[in-house]
């Protein structure tokens, strides 16, 4: 009987409350109905204790959840860089190399190129070392091919600042007609454009590989320019 109690405890209830209807009607043992009754008091108080306990559990537990939500920070940071950039660029050549710029937008594979280089072939850069020659602004031989590539530093631009930037470029394009190669060079050409984009800019008589990449070590690398609100 014991043992048919202890699994189905709901028996031992109806079992109590026979015994106490027994002792009534009897007249004796009232002692032992009372002890009966606390005791199914306790195991009726104990299941809202347990239930209490249960809940205050899960909401200790629930709190954990919340750092999650920080995931979406990263995200944010990266679209921030902004959908145009503009690249400043080295790359190999007969002697010192070139430096120019790709700009543009992100979404588009077309790319505008501008920089500074003597206009024509071989005597035009020879007589540039001692006086001043016609330039040319554009794409040159070897401008859009990855593989004369010798440095790289790409900077992202708003909407707005890209407009200021591109336009710069194109009156630097338009007010650049001498090339030399100890003043009016391609890296002092580069190098306006950075300034401009509020970089800061090496000295220019560096060969356009190790420009680019002291341009990269004097901005700390950082990826993204906001212009002043008076540029432009």
């Amino acid at each position: 009987m014991l043992g048919v109690a202890r699994k189905y405890p709901s028996l031992q209830h109806l079992a109590g409350a026979a015994i106490l209807a027994a002792s009534v009607s009897l007249g004796a043992g009232s002692s032992s109905a009372q002890q009966l009754a606390a005791h199914s008091d306790q195991q009726q108080d104990a299941l809202p204790r347990s239930a209490a306990k249960h809940a205050g559990s899960m909401a200790a537990v629930a709190p954990s959840a919340t750092p999650a939500r920080s995931d979406a920070k990263p995200a944010q940071r990266t679209a921030a860089r902004g959908p145009y950039y503009v690249d400043f660029r080295a790359r190999t050549a007969a002697t010192y190399g070139h430096a120019f710029v790709w700009y543009g937008k992100t979404s588009e594979k077309t790319v505008e190129v501008a920089g500074l280089a003597p206009a024509g072939d071989t005597l035009p850069y020879l007589l540039g070392h001692i006086m001043f020659v016609p330039s040319e602004t554009g794409a040159s031989y070897g401008d859009l091919d990855e593989q004369y590539l010798t440095a790289s530093y790409r900077v992202y631009l708003s909407e707005a600042d890209a407009k200021k930037v591109f336009a710069y470029i194109k009156h630097l394009q338009e007010t650049s007609p001498l090339w030399n190669a100890a003043t009016t060079n391609c890296t002092a050409f580069i190098g306006r454009i950075a300034t401009f984009m509020g970089l800061k800019a090496p000295f220019h008589l560096l060969k356009p590989e190790a420009y680019v990449n002291e341009l990269i070590e004097l901005n700390g690398g950082r990826k993204t320019v906001q212009l002043e609100p008076d540029r432009g």
